[in-house]
């Protein structure tokens, strides 16, 4: 049996593994996977919720349960999306207009919580701006859209009405 001495935190997991572990939790559910992909495409907020521990993590195998015969790895990790207005009012996270209007959005998509949508787009810049009608269009299903007939044939899968934008 494994003795765990410390819990695992956000802070301490390579990026990459800290953003699959949240995806982990989120895949099926569009809204989510939206919220986790607007901060992860951001490239701010992940290690900065991490660095203020509002991002709970665990290990995919039981650490006190019976082996697998799999090695232990962080298996999954949540925001903690009610905390977040807290923490900011606070000061315990801080980011510009554009980074809060983002944080906002995620948090909005993920638990609803209400934005003035009109209020928030308007004070992105224009990468931020593609990111949250990506985030948009992803939460809406488009990305498994197909096709109507319209355009290619019935069921064909058509692209996303807003990608991603490429990353850096």
């Amino acid at each position: 049996m494994r003795t765990v001495l410390f819990p695992p935190r956000a802070v301490d997991l390579d990026p990459v593994d800290l953003q699959n572990a949240l995806l982990r939790v989120a895949v099926g559910d569009y809204s989510a996977e939206a919220a986790v992909l607007l901060l992860v495409n951001d490239g701010y907020w992940l290690p900065t919720l991490a660095g203020a521990e509002l991002i709970a993590v665990d290990y995919d195998d039981d650490p006190a349960g019976p082996p697998t015969g799999r090695p232990a790895g962080i298996g999954w990790a949540q925001v903690a999306w009610t905390d977040l207005d807290a923490a900011v009012r606070q000061g315990r996270i801080v980011g510009s207009a554009g980074q809060l209007r983002l944080l906002r959005a995620a948090a909005s998509l993920a638990e609803g919580q209400p934005v003035a949508l009109g209020d928030l787009a308007a004070g992105l810049d224009r990468p931020r701006l593609a990111l949250l009608l990506a985030a948009i269009a992803h939460a809406g299903g488009s990305h498994e859209h197909r096709s109507t007939g319209v355009v290619g044939d019935v069921g064909d899968p058509v692209p996303p009405l807003v990608p991603w934008p490429a990353g850096e």
